[in-house]
């Protein structure tokens, strides 16, 4: 009989994802909603377990997996229950024989739904418009009261286009909208034509798009991606979106504009310093300011929890995980799942 491995899981999940955990291991779990356990903490608790279901908000670094790895019973899996992973030092990982999954694809609709959300709210100021209403201010109509941006036949630049730019693009095409992507890697032609986008150099891009929304993964060479010279390039009346990672977006440089007046507006999801913000973003009406949702619909976070379980469990049945990030740990011959 295989021997029941110990598991923690970081922070409170949706309640699907536990059975399949339970079935194979001993489930040491936070329960309290909302908690995020300091570093200090999670590096107390995390060595001896052989399998550590986390979160983006984990700080999964080199000293929390050295320690892991030194460890008895030596930890052989981290699970990260998202699609971006820049919480986790995936190097330090693969040095040390640790597999590391995550939770693509199954939360790209969602995310899209609600960067196309961001955008209109911005557009339309719908959420300064709605403060205004519960503040009684509202006296009745008026030819200028809160005139926002068209978003039907605008133009829309897409930094990335993956998973979740590409589903963006079609949503925007029942808009009306141009599409315009940049990317490292430019998609087939026949890609584009389905996806109806128009590949341009992000200089061009940033200078044509009345919206620009970020789809890109943060890493080091997007750090800061968008900063002082980007915003120099924009329209005035831009408007710029963000629901991949807020580091990708010089956040000082953004109030910078916003405040001259470069740019029109900023609808964020995503904060460089989470879950701290600027404080003048959080002054500023034309800024539409969420706190990191993308993914945040109950059917989506579930089908996210039970993919990152079962990752974990294909990988104690000696399986490769579905969505492992260094499948080099797999085929080094000295490994044992």
């Amino acid at each position: 009989m295989t021997e029941r491995p110990k598991i923690l899981v970081t922070q409170r999940v949706p309640d699907p994802a536990y059975p399949s955990l339970q079935a194979i291991g001993e489930v040491e779990a936070n329960m309290e909603e909302g908690l995020i356990w300091p570093y200090e903490e999670l590096l107390r608790r995390g060595p001896g377990h052989e399998y550590i279901y986390c979160l983006l908000t984990d700080n999964i670094d080199a000293r929390f997996l050295e320690a892991c790895a030194a460890a008895l019973p030596r930890t052989k899996m981290i699970a990260n229950m998202a699609v971006g992973f820049n919480n986790i030092d995936l190097n330090a990982a693969t040095r040390l024989g640790i597999a590391v999954s995550n939770t693509p694809g199954v939360l790209s609709d969602t995310t899209a739904d609600l960067a196309f959300a961001l955008l209109m709210a911005t557009a339309r100021r719908i959420p300064e418009a709605e403060r205004f209403l519960r503040a009684g201010k509202y006296t009745g109509w008026g030819p200028l009261l809160f005139c926002g941006a068209d978003v039907h036949h605008s133009t829309l630049g897409l930094i990335g286009a993956g998973r979740i730019g590409k589903i963006v693009a079609k949503r925007a095409s029942g808009f009306e909208m141009r599409v315009l992507y940049y990317g490292v890697r430019r998609l087939s032609l026949a890609e584009e034509a389905e996806y109806h986008l128009d590949y341009v150099p992000l200089d061009e891009l940033l200078q044509q798009a009345d919206f620009i929304s970020i789809h890109v993964p943060y890493m080091p060479s997007t750090h800061h991606l968008i900063s002082e010279r980007e915003f120099n390039l924009m329209k005035p009346s831009a408007i710029l979106i963000n629901t991949a990672r807020g580091p990708i977006v010089d956040e000082k440089a953004l109030v910078r504009a916003l405040q001259s007046g470069r740019i029109a507006g900023a609808g964020l999801d995503v904060f460089e310093n989470e879950p701290a913000v600027e404080p003048e973003l959080l002054s500023m009406e034309n800024v539409v300011l969420l706190p990191h949702i993308a993914s945040a619909s109950l059917q989506t976070r579930t089908l996210m929890a039970a993919m990152a379980s079962d990752n974990l469990v294909a990988h104690f049945y000696g399986k490769r995980p579905p969505n492992i990030l260094n499948p080099e740990v797999l085929e080094n011959p000295g490994y044992r799942p």
